[in-house]
C-alpha cells in the first residue's frame, strides 16, 4: 500500500511459501550514519562463512569505500551476491541488496584488517562470517568443481520445450556445432546475469556454428506455471535459444543431479557445460561472476570468448 510517500507491504516468494513484511520510504542512503568510519575497507577480503562447521565455505569480499559509503560484493565458488550497497558507521559495517529473489543483509564489526559479522537472507536464514584483508586471495578455479564421471565423454538429456517437443543434443540444430548447455532457473539472479550475457552473445554470433540450450530447474509446482516463468524470462531478456523444462517442484541440486547422472554433482545454479562439434564435453564452468564482480566479470568475458573461438575453429 502507498500512503504519504511510504510503502507498506509483503515480499512474497510463492514457490517457497515465504512472506516477509516490509516498509519503504525515500532516503539518500539505506542506513543512517552518525560516526566517521574508523577505517577504510577498500580491497580484497578472504572470507569464511559458517566458520568451524561442516557447512563452512570460502568467499572473496571485494569492496570500495568512499567516506561512509561502501559498495561491492562477495564472490563465492558458485557465484556472487550481486550488488551490495551500504555504510561503515564507526566500526560497524552494514551492506544490503534486494535483487528480486533475495533480501540480503550483511553486518560486521570492522578493524583495519578483520571483519566479524553475520549474513541474513530474509527472515529465514542467518550465518556468521569472518574475513581478513588479503589482496592475493583467490577462490578455486570455477572450471575444476564440476566434471564428468569416469567413463563419460558426452552429455545426454531429453526435456520438453514450451510446445511439448523433446529437445536433446542429438537434434539436427546441434549437429556439428559448438553447444553451451546452461543449467539454470528463472528464479536465480546469477542465472539472470548469465542469461543476459549469453543472450547478447548469441545475437552477435548468428552466423557462427554455435548453439545454446538452457535446462530450467524450477520450484514452480506445475509445468504450466514453470513455462509461464520461462516465457517471462525469455521475453524480458530477449533470449532466442531454447529453454527446456528439466524439473518442477524443487530446485534441489541432488534431484537435479539425478537428471544429469553423468556429472559428479550439480553444485551451483548456474553451471555451463561446453560441448564441442563432435559432441564431447570440453569444459564445465560452475557459477557465474556477474557484473557486480567488476574485473572478474571482464576476465570471464575474455576467457569465454577466447575458449569459444578455439572450439569454433577446431
Amino acid at each position: 500500500k502507498i500512503k504519504d510517500r511510504k510503502l507498506t507491504g509483503q515480499y512474497i516468494t510463492e514457490g517457497k511459501d515465504r512472506s516477509v513484511p516490509f516498509t519503504a520510504s525515500p532516503a539518500k542512503t539505506r542506513f543512517e550514519t552518525t560516526k566517521k568510519p574508523n577505517t577504510n575497507i577498500t580491497g580484497n577480503w578472504e572470507t569464511t562463512f559458517s566458520p568451524n562447521t561442516d557447512d563452512s565455505y570460502k568467499a572473496k569480499g571485494i569492496f570500495t569505500q568512499n567516506g561512509n559509503t561502501v559498495t561491492g560484493t562477495f564472490r563465492t565458488e558458485t557465484g556472487d551476491y550481486r550488488y551490495l550497497d551500504g555504510v561503515i558507521n564507526g566500526d560497524q559495517m552494514q551492506l544490503s541488496t534486494f535483487d528480486g529473489a533475495h533480501a540480503f543483509l550483511f553486518t560486521a564489526t570492522v578493524t583495519d584488517s578483520t571483519l566479524n559479522g553475520a549474513f541474513y537472507s530474509g527472515n529465514h536464514w542467518k550465518e556468521p562470517f569472518t574475513a581478513f584483508k588479503n589482496e592475493n586471495f583467490e577462490l578455486k578455479a570455477a572450471d575444476s568443481l564440476t566434471y564428468l564421471k569416469d567413463g563419460y565423454e558426452t552429455l545426454a538429456f531429453s526435456f520438453p520445450d514450451e510446445n511439448g517437443n523433446l529437445i536433446s543434443l542429438t537434434d539436427d540444430r546441434f549437429k556439428d556445432k559448438v553447444v553451451v548447455v546452461q543449467i539454470m532457473g528463472t528464479w536465480c539472479p546469477n542465472c539472470l546475469d548469465e542469461s543476459n550475457y549469453y543472450a547478447q552473445y548469441y545475437k552477435d554470433i548468428k552466423d557462427k556454428d554455435i548453439e545454446f540450450v538452457a535446462l530450467a530447474f524450477e520450484y514452480a509446482k506445475t509445468e504450466e506455471t514453470a513455462f509461464k516463468n520461462i516465457k517471462r524470462l525469455k521475453d524480458r531478456v530477449g533470449i532466442n535459444y531454447p529453454i527446456v523444462l528439466a524439473q518442477t517442484g524443487t530446485t534441489s541440486k541432488s534431484k537435479a543431479n539425478e537428471k544429469l547422472p553423468m556429472l559428479n554433482h550439480v553444485l551451483s545454479y548456474p553451471t555451463s557445460i561446453f560441448v564441442d562439434k563432435t559432441g564431447k564435453v570440453r569444459k564445465i564452468h560452475t557459477g557465474f561472476n556477474g557484473p557486480a564482480t567488476g574485473d572478474k566479470f571482464i576476465e570471464f568475458k575474455d576467457e569465454f570468448t577466447t575458449f569459444m573461438n578455439m572450439l569454433i575453429n577446431e
